[in-house]
């Protein structure tokens, strides 16, 4: 992986963290696409499927920066570089998850969902799970590759070693 690509990774799950807070904090933009909707039993209009919880929100949030940090890690982005087997079983199933979420649950999320027509469908359907899929392979193909050599000669310029 390039660290230009491994930047890419970091801030694509930054900006989706930030996006959590600010729902959390009460934020509505961009609300009513980011929960599944489902009929109402008179079949005419839609409702939300769930009510986030602003702390379970937040907790997304949480998850999400998380990953934004251990993809730092691994490549030594603002942080020392890491390469312990751990850390890429970790991030590999990471990348399963994010497969995972793109099939989706076979009801409400993902490329096989039965609720469609909906906003939340129709963005899930052309943004949400083409993002976790092409999010899934470049952490699972990428960071499991030796850095760049301009990370290399980056890191030993720090007088970090490798």
């Amino acid at each position: 992986m390039t660290f230009a690509l491994a930047q890419w990774l970091v801030t694509i799950f930054a900006a989706i963290s930030l996006v959590h807070v600010y729902w959390a904090l009460g934020g509505e933009w961009a609300a009513v696409a980011a929960v599944p909707q489902v009929p109402m039993e008179d079949g005419a209009q839609l409702q939300p499927a769930f009510e986030p919880q602003g702390w379970i929100t937040l907790l997304v949030a949480a998850a999400l920066l998380m990953i934004a940090l251990l993809v730092c890690l691994r490549v030594g982005w603002w942080l020392p570089q890491v390469q312990h087997w751990v850390l890429q079983w970790v991030i590999s199933a990471i990348a399963i998850l994010l497969f995972a979420r793109a099939i989706g649950d076979s009801e409400l999320v993902g490329f096989f969902k039965e609720v469609k027509g909906s906003r939340f469908a129709r963005l899930d359907t052309w943004v949400y799970s083409p993002l976790c899929v092409a999010l899934g392979r470049i952490i699972s193909s990428g960071l499991g590759v030796k850095l760049t050599s301009s990370c290399r000669s980056e890191h030993a310029r720090d007088g970090r070693q490798r």
